[in-house]
């Protein structure tokens, strides 16, 4: 059995063409619909695999009143700012959602409190020091004393000796 899907549909074609086999033949030999010999046969790649839209969250309607409490967490005093239990009593209280659980703030915040830093110009920056080392500009050398067997010498960093 081929391992990936390129190999298989390369696999299916090779013996549709050279062994004459029919698309239910095909199908039974290598374990896969009829669609799929059809597809292989039609082209030589598989298609893409289509992109889901993103699931809809019962977090959703609150993200913009998370996104203000974080915003103003900024300015305010470090033991003043808002925990994420704090946070998950003020939807529940304020806002009434019943539907939101603790683990779902807590993993939205734990994702959006430092891309709010960053948008506010308050979070680490984001740069990148290229660093190149052309060669013999740079070297490093740690001095102490090497002994290098050969089949016939031993050298040392000081003087050679024959061994003979």
């Amino acid at each position: 059995m081929p391992l990936s899907k390129v190999e298989l549909y390369a696999a299916i074609r090779h013996d549709a063409r050279v062994e004459g086999l029919s698309s239910r033949a095909l199908s039974a030999k290598y374990g896969v619909g009829r669609r799929t010999v059809a597809m292989a046969l039609e082209s030589v790649w598989p298609a893409a695999r289509k992109q889901l839209p993103p699931r809809i969250s019962r977090l959703d309607p609150f993200k913009a009143t998370i996104d203000q409490i974080l915003r103003e967490d900024l300015d305010a005093p470090r033991k003043q700012r808002h925990t994420v239990k704090r946070v998950f009593d003020r939807l529940i209280d304020e806002h009434d959602a019943r539907g939101v659980t603790f683990s779902m703030v807590r993993a939205y915040i734990f994702h959006r409190r430092p891309e709010i830093r960053v948008e506010e110009g308050r979070g680490p920056p984001q740069a990148f020091v290229p660093q190149t080392h052309r060669p013999g500009d740079e070297a490093e050398v740690d001095i102490h004393e090497a002994f290098l067997g050969l089949a016939v010498c031993l050298i040392t960093h000081r003087h050679v000796q024959k061994l003979c």
